[in-house]
């Protein structure tokens, strides 16, 4: 069953003469449940689709499906309420609030859902303990390492059980051996959890662990086996 479908989809920065194909008329279905990995040079249109993919830019034209919902015809609460409900967030830079400890960095999306205080703790330690890193719960991200401070934006992405995981080269800032370990956590919430998770990345082995690879380049998809 898809769960994503985006079908025509343009995404044109500015006017005229000076104006941009960040994305040219591409067609894309995910399935419930799948691992995908878009790929491509900077400036191919990756990141573009998967903002997109996130409600966090519109297309100029095209279509795009989210578990059935007409998401361009959403009004601006709505998809607010879509990526709050719906939707995890990994990026690159971890985004921890720094004088924050891990657990209070965890509880922030619960926050918007307005839970009570005890439940947004217990989830969120719940979300650490899933990660390995309840032991840390107290600590501020300046006491972890790279690698500890991307489970807890992990920990912190997967808290509210979203339906899609989207990452943003998430282990961009990392040694080889913490990129393992980050993919390795991702492909196992992926198939005991049953998440979906879009992945940009530029790294072919990081790619390697995905169910599939999509290959972008000047805004178009070149392959999608």
């Amino acid at each position: 069953m898809d769960l994503i479908e985006l079908r025509a989809v343009t995404k044109i920065y500015g006017e005229g003469q000076a104006a941009v194909h960040a994305l040219d008329h591409i067609d894309l279905s995910i399935r419930q449940g799948e691992f995908v990995a878009m790929m491509g040079p900077s400036g191919s249109g990756k990141s573009t689709c998967l903002n997109i993919l996130g409600c966090l830019d519109s297309p100029t034209q095209g279509s795009y499906r989210f578990d059935d919902v007409q998401v361009e015809g959403l009004s601006l609460d709505q998809r607010a309420v879509l990526r709050r409900n719906f939707l995890g967030f990994i990026f690159q830079g971890f985004n921890l609030l720094n004088r924050t400890s891990a657990l209070e960095n965890v509880e922030l999306p619960l926050i918007y859902r307005r839970l009570p205080a005890r439940r947004r703790r217990e989830m969120a330690l719940k979300a650490l303990t899933d990660v390995g890193l309840a032991a840390w719960a107290h600590h501020t991200p300046g006491e972890l390492s790279g690698g500890q401070q991307q489970r807890v934006a992990i920990a912190r992405a997967l808290v509210g059980q979203p339906k899609v995981l989207l990452a943003d080269e998430p282990t961009g800032n990392l040694d080889s051996a913490r990129s393992k370990e980050v993919m390795e956590m991702l492909v196992a919430f992926n198939r005991r959890e049953g998440i979906t998770i879009v992945m940009v990345t530029h790294e072919p082995d990081m790619a390697a662990y995905a169910d599939r690879q999509i290959q972008f380049r000047d805004g178009t998809i070149e392959a999608t086996p």
